[in-house]
């Protein structure tokens, strides 16, 4: 028997469609996770905070060989312990995607319209004369930082509203710019779009150099992870109106704290990390995506959105 670890929430997603031979612990508590690591193949433990889910891959015994969850950042799994004991990861890379880009648009467009000035507004019964906000996104430069899954997407949606858009990715495919590139670039762009992975590379990529090179009327759009920011060098910006504003999607640390000078910096806006929630079909695809994944799992074929361990995606 092959025994796995699966979450008890996606139980009527995947239970019908098991095969078998396959004993699993279905867990709805990071103590029950963690039991059934013990004797696990196979896990998808996936727990917030995430950090519960590093507690229960170190809780494994020697039998584990696969890991699947449905986030695409892996910055909070423990990847070296992995990698030293040869455990296949995959990760939900796409499964949120669409939700994503939207989210993304929809910060560019609350931006250059100021629709939270409008939202303020309707809170006070107020009447404003003119439009808070009057940028078009017609003919305005985005420069996307991450054009994987998740940054194409938004390429594609940015597109149709006829923004000019470049793309930044390890490799410099498809005309993309490489990773010692971009910063040249940053005067030139309207947005500034950080959708990468959180990885030892891109870790307060943005710092003060990085913001004071960026254009006073330019925006500050993360979809990706808090710590690709140097918040404090942001809160400064903000401040002294370096940069046109931010929308911060993620944060670092989340929750964010009651008194952190985000919550009050000029022309911030947060969206408390509810970008890849906004949908209602993210368990579903996760569910799919694992049972693809377990069928290759079982014959020997090649798995999707199968993880480089050294890389960190």
């Amino acid at each position: 028997m092959t025994k796995a670890v699966l979450p008890a929430l996606a139980r009527p997603l995947l239970e019908p469609h098991l095969p078998a031979e396959l004993e699993v612990s279905w867990f709805a508590s990071p103590a029950e996770a963690a039991a059934g690591m013990a004797e696990a193949e196979i896990a998808w433990v996936d727990m917030q905070p995430t950090h519960l889910v590093a507690d229960a891959i170190r809780a494994a015994g020697p039998d584990l060989r696969w890991v699947s969850t449905i986030y695409a950042g892996l910055d909070a799994f423990p990847l070296d312990l992995l990698a030293a004991r040869g455990v296949a990861v995959t990760n939900g890379s796409g499964i949120n995607a669409g939700a994503v880009a939207e989210y993304a648009v929809m910060a560019m467009l609350v931006a250059a319209k100021r629709y939270d000035r409008v939202v303020r507004a309707q809170d006070a019964q107020e009447w404003p004369r003119d439009a808070p906000g009057k940028v078009e996104l017609a003919g305005t430069t985005a420069l996307i930082i991450g054009y994987g899954t998740i940054g194409r997407a938004i390429g594609e949606r940015l597109a149709a509203f006829g923004v000019v858009v470049t793309g930044v990715t390890r490799s410099g495919r498809d005309g993309t710019l490489r990773p010692d590139a971009w910063r040249a670039r940053l005067g030139t762009a309207d947005w500034l779009i950080l959708a990468a992975p959180s990885t030892a590379e891109t870790r307060a990529a943005i710092g003060a150099a990085e913001l004071a090179a960026m254009r006073r009327h330019a925006w500050l759009i993360n979809i990706a992870r808090g710590d690709m920011v140097d918040q404090d060098a942001l809160v400064a910006a903000l401040g002294c109106g370096a940069i046109g504003g931010a929308f911060l999607d993620p944060t670092d640390p989340e929750p964010l704290p009651a008194d952190h000078p985000l919550w009050t910096a000029p022309n911030c806006l947060l969206s408390m990390h509810l970008s890849g929630r906004s949908q209602s079909t993210m368990f579903a695809r996760a569910a799919t995506l694992f049972l693809d994944n377990l069928r290759a799992y079982r014959t020997g074929r090649p798995m999707t959105n199968l993880v480089d361990l050294r890389a960190g995606y």
